[in-house]
């Protein structure tokens, strides 16, 4: 997506450990008119799948993930990084390492918000290692749910992340596939 990788190589920083930093319009701050062109181009990407559900991490995963909810008409469901105290339903639970962030989390879904047979569309803002995508697939999986294909609104295919998914027979799309950081600067696949 042309304008989602404009706005990575204006607004994006490269930081140390091959992250990068987008803050300013996904992981902190929200263009709500960006996101919702991210929810379009899912939308466009998955047309003529049948779709019951968007399935997404909390927290930088929500606004794609709503908004790709949105333009299909469907709900979306968020799995949250800690069971919150008024918690008291039965809950899907999977662990996911955060690299970014070094440390372990456990997210949870409430059991009566999957179904057993409800196709999902997993949304991410970005895939790397693919941990977060790793334990929604688990989550799903718990559920009985069938994972229509996952969609990342940044993959940086060289962490591996996108290839454990296909690697799993799932779909995957992303609207912005970053190769390299080379240089300290974004290379997006198909760049000279």
């Amino acid at each position: 997506m042309k304008l989602l990788e404009d706005r990575i190589k204006k607004d994006g920083q490269v930081l140390a450990g091959d992250v990068l930093k987008i803050n300013s319009f996904l992981n902190h701050q929200v263009d709500p008119q960006l996101m919702m062109q991210c929810g379009e181009e899912f939308k466009r990407l998955f047309a003529g799948e049948k779709i019951d559900k968007v399935l997404t991490c909390e927290a930088s995963g929500i606004a794609p993930g709503v908004m790709t909810a949105y333009v299909l008409g469907v709900p979306m469901v968020f799995a949250r990084k800690k069971k919150p105290s008024t918690l008291n339903d039965a809950v899907y639970w999977a662990n996911v390492f955060s690299y970014t962030k070094k440390v372990n989390n456990k997210i949870c879904v409430e059991e009566k918000f999957l179904h057993k047979g409800e196709n999902l569309l997993i949304v991410d803002d970005f895939v790397a290692h693919g941990e977060a995508v790793k334990g929604m697939v688990n989550i799903a999986q718990q559920a009985e749910c069938n994972i229509v294909g996952v969609g990342a609104v940044v993959a940086k295919t060289f962490q591996g992340g996108s290839d454990w998914v296909k690697d799993h027979g799932l779909r995957f799309e992303a609207l912005a596939e970053i190769d390299s950081f080379k240089d300290g600067q974004v290379h997006f696949a198909g760049e000279e």
